[in-house]
């Protein structure tokens, strides 16, 4: 949980923040995200995610393309002794990362969000909050 700003240096290294390092070890995977965002995850919750997603039909059209960008853009990344990752040429276009980042914790997985986008994105979900969780199922909240 929680949102940390950051900023992504010349190299493409971002800090990952410290209350994460710990949950995450020294490896992990990210790969594309919803959202025009980076998807970032433990390499057990990895596993996890790619037994279900061997589970889709390969006959569906989207089943193919999900899976196969969702399994193109995924890099096993590893935090440096200054607590950074690289993140992928190919990775930062995608999120439009340049300099200003946000890191969220959402349950099970990190995002890594271009700052304007998230702050766009955020504004947009806020405004909506109590509408999104009318449509959701009532989670006893």
């Amino acid at each position: 949980m929680g949102e940390y700003k950051h900023n992504l240096d010349t190299k493409g290294r971002i800090i990952v923040p410290s209350k994460f390092r710990d949950l995450l070890s020294e490896q992990f995977i990210i790969t594309r995200g919803l959202d025009r965002c980076l998807f970032a995850y433990t390499m057990d919750e990895w596993a996890r995610i790619e037994e279900k997603l061997k589970t889709l039909p390969l006959t569906k059209k989207d089943a193919r393309k999900f899976t196969r960008l969702f399994f193109s853009g995924a890099t096993n990344v590893e935090i440096d002794k200054q607590g950074r990752i690289n993140i992928p040429q190919n990775l930062r276009d995608y999120a439009g990362l340049e300099k200003d980042c946000t890191v969220i914790g959402v349950s099970s997985r990190i995002e890594i969000w271009d700052t304007n986008a998230w702050e766009g994105f955020y504004t947009e979900s806020e405004e909506n909050f109590e509408d999104i969780a009318e449509d959701l199922i009532d989670f006893d909240l």
